[in-house]
């Protein structure tokens, strides 16, 4: 059975840092690209960032600026993503998944005064 589990979230003033973990179980991690999606309150998913199954090659939409990292764990089965200099409008509940389908609960990031 395949399990996401995301963590790291939490609430922070703007322009401070949070770092995201996914942890993943119940298939074959090193075979997937894995990628991270948000939710913001009364929108659609938004595509946040994705790496290739190698780790080699990592993408990010046009919002993040260079503000995020996505990584994965050399031993474990995890993902992350580094967000740094996070701003009100990055507020939403981050998810991370595979396939388009599997998807975890979500860890909710909220950027506040």
């Amino acid at each position: 059975e395949v399990h996401l589990v995301e963590s790291g979230g939490g609430l922070v003033q703007p322009g401070g840092s949070l770092r995201l973990s996914c942890a993943a179980s119940g298939f074959a991690f090193g075979t997937y690209e894995m990628t991270w999606v948000r939710q913001a309150p009364g929108k659609g998913p938004e595509w946040v960032s994705t790496i290739t199954k190698g780790g080699d090659r990592t993408y990010y939409g046009n919002f993040v600026k260079g503000r995020f990292a996505i990584s994965s764990g050399n031993t474990l089965n995890e993902v992350y993503l580094q967000m740094n200099s996070l701003k009100v409008d990055d507020t939403a509940v981050y998810y991370c998944g595979y396939g388009g389908i599997h998807w975890g609960q979500g860890t909710q990031v909220t950027v506040s005064l």
